[in-house]
């Protein structure tokens, strides 16, 4: 084989197929340097006596992207963000004043028992959206659109 530049060149709508057959709809640069390096890995390590290349290649570009899908559900499903992040801090350090605790205390009170619930499953107690949408019986996405408008129902009582 020639250099990887040409290698490159010729595989690059593999790499673009890849993405579609995956369904990826977003962060496609991402998904795109992905199938690059698994070509370089692939074109390194390539041996001409064990078969043709654009199979390995292709092999390879799959595997990697479907390995940077999963990194990306673990993320969504077990990195919070940071607000959430803010929100359990409220709720593990001391309130310094009542003015803070009070108002906290009431936009805690304009929550449903389920949306409390699901306040203390997720920031105090720790539990992952996988955990908490099996404790309710619904989907992941379900879940994470519960703790949003949660949050959202928080920030306005909190804001006003």
């Amino acid at each position: 084989m020639s250099t990887f530049e040409e290698v490159l060149l010729q595989y690059e709508p593999m790499i673009s197929a890849n993405i579609r057959k995956l369904h990826i709809y977003k962060n496609h640069e991402l998904y795109r340097q992905a199938g690059r390096i698994a070509l370089w890995r692939a074109w390194m390590k390539f041996d001409d006596t064990k078969g043709d290349f654009a199979p390995y290649a292709y092999r390879c570009i799959y595997g990697s992207m479907l390995d940077e899908l999963k990194k990306e559900k673990h993320q969504e499903e077990y990195v919070d963000v940071v607000e959430d992040e803010k929100l359990l801090l409220l709720f593990e350090k001391p309130l310094v004043t009542s003015f803070v605790h009070e108002e906290l205390e009431n936009a805690l009170e304009n929550l449903t028992d389920n949306e409390r619930e699901l306040l203390l499953w997720i920031f105090v107690e720790g539990i992952s959206l996988q955990q908490a949408a099996a404790r309710v019986g619904i989907t992941i996405p379900g879940i994470k659109k519960r703790r949003e408008r949660l949050l959202q129902k928080l920030r306005e009582k909190l804001i006003k």
